[in-house]
């Protein structure tokens, strides 16, 4: 009888068709493998034995089996499932007539479709007669039997059956395998059953992908049949699954043949075909096993997906433009009482929605505070998306704010584009360098500000978004008022809270603190064991010494560059002045920002730029005319660098 599991296993499932004496045997080594096989017996031979292998097979309760002797070589034959027969060796064949001699000395054996070469070997070193007899059949190896024993053989060797229908006669049997070759084809069977279980899951797996994709999947023979395909693929082709396995691709569709690909061996992709009323987008490969094609696959997508999702990821792109705020209260260090203000404010005004304006020279971390006001807020889960509006032409800075339709413009995307402030619908915007907005911008800004309203470029629809305007700026905006540069209008709407920040060297008390901060930092980015207190310690007298034009980005700049220089250092005192001055020279300059120029700028507002326009221009000139070198060793970007350059110009002092 067959013992059947019941419930479905992640186990193995191995089968042992035998007669009694082999299950016997197999049976007493199965607990050893138990934690990863199920196993499952049953006494059968020939015919029913393979009715019920065929059983097993088709209803997919089986990953191998395990036989011997005819069984084995029937079942092989017959059904595609892995059949692993105990095999017999010469050690096998010594060790049973070693037994049955005790018994006899005159031996039978009886072998499964030939006789053994080697007995006649074991027979003149055992000493013993031998008679062997070949069976194909049940009935065969009856005969057999009768005829040994008819001959005075009291002694059989033999399979299983061999052994079973000796004793019926009253003879001896005695089993011709042994508990060794019995193990070796469980585990034999057991890595077979695995790797063909791995093979079965890799497959249900690929099958449940394909069938879930969106796009087309049709797979094909060498000749073009096809083999493997799913659901939309069948509604394109619009023919039922059952009448698409094996037949020609090129039959079903034209269009989509892979005749060329399976002959050339050349992938193609992205090609456009028309296919009924869609248009697609196709892709060729070949499938190759050890560089020879034996297939292809054609995989396809609507054009219209395709559309859709390119709108939906250039819409994910801008969203994700800035679109998470980095920095925190607590990233901002200082104890002087106006930093410690600055923070009291952007704490307050970042519970309520009303726009702020943050004030402050280059690098005083205007950023850093329209940050934490984000993190701070209701917001804070929401997009945080920020734009320099002193980086971008007029042109483009126009459509990156606001968006554009397709066709608004020549180059415009297909499917136009989304601004910055539907990005940041539901978050914050922080808008830098608001000064450096062209004055016909300004007056569509201020709509949106006043409107919650953006009307795309080339578009005459509007969409309501809801935002948080931070604007930010190094400039005096009333000057700028003044110039005609700036609408005064929109600043009175977006000065309705406003943030001032001290420039570092009103703030010397901050210095160490910030030079603290940013000297571990540094050192941990560069892997320097250097410890941070003593390295501001050897520092901290230079540091404070120098006015800081380009504030906490200048430090940082220039601590990042003592410790690249000496960051592998562990004493200090060595260090020699020279050395430093030939690593940051600028911190050695002389003190310009309060030494007036000439006695006609006598107020401090012009001293301080006339003296910083003299700065700028002695680095540009120590850097050679090189603005990129000359902004990083000022602690300015490039855009401030070449913004300071232009006011210069335009009030005629003198730098080139």
């Amino acid at each position: 009888m067959i013992s059947s599991p019941h419930t479905p296993s992640v186990k193995s499932q191995i089968y042992i068709i035998g007669f009694t004496r082999l299950n016997k045997l197999i049976h007493s080594l199965v607990d050893d493998y138990s934690d990863s096989v199920d196993f499952y017996f049953t006494e059968q031979s020939f015919e029913d034995a393979l009715k019920t292998a065929r059983t097993l097979v088709r209803e997919g309760k089986v990953d191998a089996f395990v036989s011997a002797g005819a069984n084995a070589a029937y079942l092989r034959d017959n059904v595609g499932v892995p059949v692993v027969s105990v095999k017999v060796d010469g050690f096998d064949m010594l060790s049973a007539l070693l037994k049955a001699r005790q018994e006899s000395n005159r031996i039978g054996m009886i072998s499964y479709k030939t006789t053994n070469s080697d007995v006649e070997s074991a027979k003149n070193l055992l000493n013993i007669e031998i008679e062997q007899r070949a069976y194909t059949s049940v009935d065969q190896v009856r005969e057999c039997i009768c005829e040994l024993s008819a001959k005075g053989f009291k002694v059989i060797v033999g399979s299983s059956i061999v052994v079973d229908l000796a004793e019926r006669e009253g003879l001896i049997g005695i089993l011709l395998y042994s508990q060794r070759s019995a193990r070796q084809a469980l585990e034999d069977a057991i890595q077979i059953a695995s790797v063909k279980k791995q093979e079965v899951r890799r497959r249900e797996r690929l099958n449940t992908i394909i069938g879930h994709l969106k796009e087309g999947v049709v797979a094909v023979d060498i000749d073009e049949q096809i083999e493997l395909f799913n659901p939309a693929m069948e509604k394109l082709l619009g023919i039922p699954s059952d009448r698409i396995i094996g037949r020609k691709l090129s039959n079903l569709s034209p269009v989509l043949r892979l005749d060329e690909t399976l002959k050339t061996g050349v992938q193609l992709l992205e090609q456009t075909h028309k296919v009924g009323h869609k248009t697609v987008i196709v892709n060729r490969i070949p499938i190759r096993e050890r560089g020879v094609v034996t297939g292809a696959v054609l995989t396809f997508q609507d054009s219209q997906s395709i559309l859709r999702a390119d709108r939906s990821i250039r819409s994910q792109a801008a969203t994700k433009h800035n679109s998470k705020a980095k920095y925190v209260l607590d990233d901002i260090v200082g104890r002087s009482a106006s930093i410690l203000e600055a923070k009291s404010l952007a704490k307050r005004f970042s519970k309520i929605d009303s726009t702020v304006l943050i004030t402050g020279d280059t690098g005083t971390g205007k950023e850093l505070i329209a940050h934490s006001m984000h993190l701070e807020s209701s917001r804070r889960d929401n997009p945080f998306v920020a734009i320099n509006c002193g980086a971008f032409p007029a042109s483009l800075l126009e459509s990156e704010l606001f968006g554009y339709e397709e066709g608004a413009f020549t180059g415009s995307r297909r499917g136009g584009k989304q601004g910055l402030f539907e990005a940041a619908h539901t978050g914050t915007i922080f808008l830098d360098e608001i000064s450096e907005i062209p004055l016909q911008l300004q007056t569509h800004l201020l709509r949106v500000l006043q409107e919650k309203e953006i009307m795309r470029v080339g578009s005459y629809e509007t969409t309501a978004v809801d935002f948080r305007v931070i604007a930010a700026t190094n400039r005096n905006l009333k000057d700028c008022i003044a110039k005609g540069t700036f609408r005064p209008d929109l600043f009175y709407r977006l000065n309705v809270l406003r943030i001032t920040l001290t420039p570092l060297r009103q703030r010397m008390e901050d210095l160490p603190i910030i030079a603290g901060r940013l000297f571990a930092n540094s050192l941990k980015t560069f892997k320097s064991e250097c410890p941070p207190d003593r390295f501001l310690q050897a520092m901290l007298p230079y540091l404070q010494n120098y006015d800081w034009a380009g504030n906490v980005r200048e430090l940082e700049n220039v601590i990042e560059r003592l410790v690249v220089c000496f960051g592998d250092l562990t004493e200090f005192d060595a260090i020699g002045k020279e050395e430093i001055r030939s690593v940051v020279p600028e911190i050695f300059e002389i003190n310009t920002f309060y030494n007036p120029v000439s006695t006609q700028t006598s107020d401090l507002k012009s001293t301080y730029k006339a003296n910083e326009w003299i700065h700028i221009q002695s680095v540009i000139e120590e850097c050679k005319g090189n603005h990129v070198e000359a902004a990083l060793r000022l602690g300015i970007s490039r855009t401030t660098l070449w913004r300071k350059l232009k006011e210069l110009k335009e009030r005629e002092v003198g730098i080139d």
